[in-house]
C-alpha cells in the first residue's frame, strides 16, 4: 500500500528548500487532510494560519535565529536534551533512538563531545559558535516559501481538563497527516521550536501572526519543495534510526519485550522490497 511507504518515507528536512511557491492546491490538500484527522466528540479543536508574506517569514526567521544563538550561548539547549544526542554511529545502534550529532563544520568539530562541559561551552562561545548555528537556522527558515502555525481552540484546549490532552492528542493526528501529505507531494517540513526556548520570542510571532485570545499557538512549521539532490546542511542532527519492536513493544504485560520481530520484513513489504 502506499500509505505504508509514505509512513517509511516521512522525514523531518534539516536543509533547504526550492524557491518555488507551494501551489495553492497542494496547500488546500495539506488542510484537507489535515482537518480528517480523529478528534474527541469531533471537536475538531485546530486551527492553521498559512503564511507566505515575505516580511513575516523574514521576521520570524530573525526571531528562531537570534533564538537559537541565546540558547546556545546560554548552555541551555543542551543541558536540556543531552540525553538525545548520540555522538557515533555505534551508540546510534545501539540505542536507535535520538540525534546523530556527527556532522558539523570543520572548525566546530573538535568541540563535538564537549558541548555538555562548562570548558566545551566557553570555548563555543569564544569561537562564536552559537552565532553561527543562530545564523544557518535563520537561513533555513527564511528561505522557506511557506509557514505553517498549527493553533488549538482554548475552549476545548482547557490544560487543567482532559479537554486539554484530547486537543494535544487530535492536533498531533491532524499534524501527522500533514507530514505524511507532504512526503506524498515531495514536501519536507521541519518545525520550527527555538523561538519556544527563548521568553518573549513565541509571543513576539503570536503578535505577527495576529493569534487572538481565543487560540492558543501551538507551533510553526516551515514547508516547500525538497531539491532533486539532497544535501546534508553543514550542520546537521540526523534522526533516521528506530528503535526494534523488542525495545518498545510488550506482549501481554510490560514485563515482556515482544520478542521474534526485530529482524523480520516490514510489514506488508515483500521480501524483495516491493508493497505487497
Amino acid at each position: 500500500m502506499e500509505l505504508f511507504e509514505a509512513i517509511r518515507r516521512r522525514r523531518t528536512t534539516n536543509g533547504a528548500f526550492l524557491p518555488d511557491p507551494v501551489s495553492e492546491e497542494h496547500q488546500r490538500l495539506l488542510m484537507e487532510l489535515a482537518g480528517r484527522a480523529p478528534s474527541q466528540l469531533n471537536s475538531q479543536p485546530w486551527r492553521f494560519v498559512l503564511v507566505e508574506e515575505r516580511p513575516t517569514i523574514d521576521r520570524i526567521a530573525e526571531i528562531s535565529g537570534s533564538s537559537m544563538t541565546r540558547t546556545m550561548a546560554a548552555g541551555t539547549f543542551f543541558e536540556r536534551y543531552k540525553p538525545y544526542f548520540r555522538f557515533s554511529q555505534a551508540e546510534m545502534d545501539e540505542r536507535r533512538d535520538g540525534m546523530l550529532f556527527d556532522k558539523l563544520p570543520r572548525p566546530l568539530r573538535p568541540f563535538t563531545k564537549q558541548v555538555f562541559t562548562k570548558r566545551g561551552q566557553l570555548m563555543m562561545n569564544a569561537l562564536r559558535v552559537p552565532q553561527t548555528l543562530g545564523e544557518e537556522n535563520r537561513k533555513l527558515v527564511a528561505g522557506s516559501p511557506l509557514l505553517l502555525g498549527v493553533m488549538l481552540d482554548r475552549h476545548e484546549y482547557r490544560k487543567e481538563e482532559l479537554s486539554g490532552f484530547y486537543s494535544v492528542f487530535s492536533m498531533g493526528a491532524a499534524m501527522e497527516n500533514v507530514w505524511l501529505v507532504t512526503t506524498e507531494l515531495g514536501l519536507g517540513i521541519q518545525f520550527v521550536s527555538f523561538p519556544m526556548e527563548t521568553p518573549g520570542a513565541w509571543e513576539e510571532i503570536e503578535g505577527l501572526l495576529r493569534v487572538p485570545p481565543e487560540l492558543e499557538l501551538m507551533a510553526v512549521y516551515r514547508i516547500g519543495y525538497l531539491p532533486p539532490e539532497r544535501r546534508r546542511p553543514a550542520i546537521d542532527w540526523t534522526s533516521s534510526e528506530r528503535k526494534r519492536p523488542s525495545q518498545y513493544v510488550f506482549r501481554g504485560t510490560c514485563d515482556t519485550p515482544q520478542q521474534g520481530w526485530d529482524d523480520v520484513p516490514d510489514a506488508g513489504r515483500a521480501t524483495d522490497g516491493t508493497v505487497s
